[in-house]
């Protein structure tokens, strides 16, 4: 569980950095104006296009019965009033204000770089246990299924967290425009993942040996 906890504050420091450089642009594209060519009344082109009362009788599409979503409308009206809420809007800017300014602090691309390492690192070292290192586990006759689900878990953050980190590095730093700090921190990436891959199957190898003795012992006891 150290792994899913590490890789969820990982995740969480690049989320603060993409929040940070998406609260500091504004939008300034003025809504494009709607064009509407009108045909004066009483010419031939105006009595050609305008259409009889049959013609709209009969281009009216027919009305479907369907079930009202009542679900998504009470989900609309509680998220409308939770917006509109006071305390709902001091709690958030609680929440996200202390984040900006932790984000605005690690705003440089050495930051950018050793994210991009790390989250490389989780995302080789989890895929590498989800696949080879529950191989190692089944040949020593063990299953965990909280294992699997927590290594998948991790996988998803650090892969989320890959994408999050590279996407602010392009948008807030120079670290995506140097080929040599790419390469260097995928190398480093990688060399951590295989270390991270070789910890956490050691540990799953050791828990299924310290399962195995237990059972063992507990047969022993229950034939006394």
């Amino acid at each position: 569980m150290s792994r899913l906890v590490a890789s969820i504050l990982l995740i969480a420091l690049v989320f603060c950095v993409v929040q940070s450089s998406a609260w500091a642009q504004e939008s300034d594209a003025p809504a494009p104006a709607e064009e509407a060519a009108t045909v004066e009344a009483g010419t031939p082109e105006a009595a050609e296009a305008a259409p009889s009362d049959d013609a709209k009788e009969l281009a009216k599409p027919e009305e479907v019965n369907e079930p009202a979503g009542e679900l998504p409308e009470q989900l609309e009206g509680i998220a409308k009033q939770v917006d509109d809420s006071e305390t709902a809007k001091e709690t958030s800017a609680g929440i996200l204000t202390p984040i900006y300014m932790v984000a605005e602090a690690l705003e440089f691309p050495a930051f950018h770089w050793l994210a991009f390492a790390l989250m490389l690192a989780g995302v080789i070292g989890f895929a590498l246990q989800l696949v080879i290192g529950k191989l190692v586990v089944f040949a020593h006759m063990g299953f965990s299924f909280s294992e699997i689900l927590s290594d998948a878990l991790s996988f998803v953050i650090s892969l989320v967290g890959l994408v999050l980190t590279t996407q602010a590095a392009a948008q807030n730093s120079t670290f995506t425009q140097s080929p040599f700090a790419v390469l260097s921190a995928s190398l480093l990436g990688l060399i951590l993942g295989i270390m991270l891959y070789s910890w956490g199957q050691a540990q799953e190898v050791e828990a299924v040996r310290g399962r195995s003795i237990a059972a063992a012992e507990a047969k022993a006891r229950d034939k006394k």
